[in-house]
């Protein structure tokens, strides 16, 4: 009897979050004896401004068959594109070592568009997850639906994202709903209670207690240190507040405000802490038990709403995801920030959204159901082409 062949799957990641996300499809990945698992591993988690986060892929036992540096210490448009160029070259090389029968890579970063594009060059399967997105204040926007006119097969999380995808010119065959992955981590992780939350941050709660992100809206031309600036000073107008900062991403301008909240912190040790990287089990166990996620970040629109906590999302950088009730939509200046702060601290908005049924990103069984469908592709029969509406 002939032995099935084995397929190499290469798993591209280059930040913590992103990481975070695909966990549990590597582990549904390395478990299955039809799939080896590649790992190439670049750009943020190979920092120590960024916190060397490769080193919580190598806890979590797997193994990196890839570390490809590429970020270099630089604040502006000019660094992120000499970092693709050093992404092209390190992702090609890396490419013709691993000789993988397909690759897997998340989102919308700069460098994951560049590991698609040497994907694409080098003939090999890609597989996208979560395109068909809108974030109309990044510039992920447009790396995401690159990297969908680049990839074979997408893995979307909604029927309006999988629509979307169509509309760019994939063939529906190969687009399937299957809800975000991130709800997974949600459903399967074991929290840490809060006294170990409260052990880790250093810092007691306090009457309020906050989580908070904020990147640069890397679109426009617009002023980060203001904004910044009217965010902390927002910020300072609620007494007995803890706050919890997470460091914003290489974007262009992020070691700006990254710059400023440090800054804020040293200040306001008896209140603040800032993290580099808090990890997925630490993070998310933390959104449990703060009243409010303030900020930009992406898992402020998909995963905060599933703990029924509010969301305020700053500015246009989230703007065009489907968003839940849970989410205060408010703009960067300092008198909108209050507003839309005191208004999830509300008791009749906080009881709203206890009774919200509508989550539209699916029931945490997302990794399972993608390598379901990868297990049954056939590879030989899968095409490039553009599909007319």
């Amino acid at each position: 009897m002939k032995k099935k062949k084995i397929n190499k799957i290469c798993v591209f990641t280059g930040s913590r979050s992103e990481y975070g996300l695909l966990r549990p499809l590597l582990c549904e990945i390395k478990k299955n004896k039809e799939f080896s698992l590649q790992l190439l591993v670049s750009c943020m988690h190979l920092s120590p401004e960024f916190g060397l986060t490769y080193k919580d892929i190598e806890k979590d036992n797997f193994k990196i068959n890839e570390k490809i540096e590429i970020l270099l210490s630089s604040d502006t448009n000019e660094g992120i594109l000499k970092s693709m160029g050093l992404g092209l070259i390190g992702f090609a090389d890396a490419l013709k070592r691993l000789k993988p029968t397909m690759a897997i890579v998340l989102g919308d970063r700069f460098e994951s568009l560049i590991f698609a594009i040497c994907c694409y060059i080098n003939k090999i399967i890609l597989i996208h997850l979560n395109g068909g997105e809108i974030t109309e204040g990044s510039l992920d926007d447009g790396f995401r639906h690159c990297i969908t006119k680049l990839s074979h097969i997408h893995f979307v999380s909604t029927e309006e994202y999988k629509r979307n995808v169509i509309q760019l010119g994939e063939n529906p065959e190969n687009v399937y709903v299957v809800g975000d992955i991130s709800i997974d981590n949600i459903k399967n992780m074991n929290f840490l209670n809060f006294n170990e939350i409260e052990k880790k941050i250093g810092i007691k709660f306090k009457r309020h207690n906050f989580l908070i992100t904020f990147h640069p809206p890397t679109i426009e031309e617009m002023d980060v240190e203001k904004q910044i600036k009217n965010l902390l000073e927002a910020l300072d107008e609620f007494e007995d507040t803890l706050l919890i900062f997470t460091k914003s991403n290489a974007d262009p301008k992020g070691r700006i405000i990254n710059k400023y909240i440090e800054n804020y912190v040293k200040k306001n040790k008896s209140k603040a802490v800032l993290f580099t990287s808090m990890g997925q089990l630490f993070y998310l166990s933390t959104i449990r038990y703060v009243d409010a996620v303030i900020g930009n970040s992406s898992s402020g629109i998909v995963e905060v709403p599933y703990f029924k906590v509010p969301t305020v999302n700053i500015g246009s950088r989230q703007n065009g995801r489907i968003k839940t009730e849970s989410i205060i939509d408010c703009d960067y200046d300092k008198n909108s920030i209050i507003k839309a702060i005191n208004l999830a601290l509300s008791e009749d908005f906080r009881e709203k959204i206890k009774n919200i049924n509508f989550y539209p990103y699916g029931d945490g069984n997302t990794s399972k159901k993608i390598l379901d469908i990868i297990r049954n592709l056939d590879f030989d029969k899968i095409k490039k082409s553009f599909f007319k509406i």
